[in-house]
């Protein structure tokens, strides 16, 4: 459990830094050919690349999410026997009541 903790947090670390860096660095003429392009362009650029660069992020932590192992998870049986007794304690009074509503339409 403590794995999945680290990998979310790392992640949620990166979903918030890389964006500003990106937004600081194009702000801050940090890239070349930055200094050239106007206002509304650098603004529009680096909005789309900091958006794209969460993407990525998410892509990653979803690929991790799915190459970790899934071991074989059993129900607790109390529950189980809970359910099962709750849902056929259900079923009957579900029919009873689909059947007195047909009669009605008729």
């Amino acid at each position: 459990m403590a794995k999945v903790i680290e990998k979310f947090f790392i992640a949620s670390i990166f979903m918030w830094a890389i964006p500003i860096a990106i937004l600081y660095a194009f702000n801050n003429n940090l890239f070349p050919g930055a200094a050239d392009m106007s206002p509304y362009s650098l603004t529009l650029l680096s909005g789309f690349l900091a958006v794209i660069s969460v993407n990525i992020v998410i892509a990653f932590y979803i690929y991790f999410a799915m190459k970790e192992p899934s071991d074989k998870h059993e129900p607790d049986p109390k529950f189980v026997s809970e359910a099962e007794a709750s849902v056929k304690h259900l079923v009957p009074d579900q029919t009873h009541e689909s059947s007195s509503a047909s009669k009605k339409d008729e």
